[in-house]
């Protein structure tokens, strides 16, 4: 039983560090919510996050985060300090839920897996907002944020309430975003150089 309760706080912690790539204080609230009505035991030390103050502050973190990514050019000035935010993020809040876990294996598996998920999916997210910004003058951001806020409330339900399929999905979002990462990266890279005038070659005499 011990086993199988340090499996699914692992699969919980990298499922809502996926999420954390998406926005930072979704998965923070959806846990918050489930400490305080006893769905999910944290550590002791983190009990706080169970708390009636804790969850007022992540829900309104929570709807200044989402509504920052309407307002043009913020969006893109989120992004500039997401990624290492997301995967600070993404540590602690894997570390924080994996309950019965050696600490030298809790910290780990932490960085390895809850920073690796949420900075995968935050670069993932920045380079989607790049090619929305280039090809559609920022028009196609409040769509994309959309998107990605009602992904990551998704991811954290699913963590919260059945971490193993969080697990799969955090696996397939893995994947996904470092696909999209390389397809992305070709095509700017590809807009830049069709917009850079090519270097006129020298005569010869």
């Amino acid at each position: 039983m011990d086993d199988l309760q340090t499996f699914l706080s692992i699969c919980l912690g990298i499922g809502l560090s996926a999420a954390c790539g998406f926005r930072i204080f979704v998965p923070l609230l959806c846990l918050s919510i489930a400490s305080l009505t006893g769905y999910v035991q944290l550590d002791s030390s983190f009990a706080w996050i169970g708390t009636t103050p804790a969850l007022i502050a992540f829900a309104v973190a929570t709807v200044v985060e989402i509504g920052a990514y309407y307002i043009p050019l913020v969006d893109n000035f989120l992004d500039a300090i997401a990624v290492p935010v997301a995967g600070a993020a993404g540590i602690c809040v894997a570390a924080l839920v994996m309950t019965n876990v050696d600490p030298f294996w809790r910290w780990t598996l932490a960085i390895i897996a809850g920073g690796g998920m949420a900075t995968s999916t935050q670069l993932a997210t920045t380079k989607l907002r790049m090619l929305s910004t280039t090809t559609t003058a920022g028009l196609g951001n409040p769509v994309l944020a959309t998107i990605e806020a009602i992904v990551a409330a998704i991811l954290s339900g699913v963590a919260v309430l059945w971490p193993v399929a969080a697990l799969i999905l955090a696996l397939v979002l893995f994947v996904a975003c470092w696909l999209i990462i390389y397809a992305i990266g070709k095509r700017l890279l590809r807009l830049f150089r069709r917009n850079t005038p090519a270097t006129a070659a020298p005569s010869s005499r």
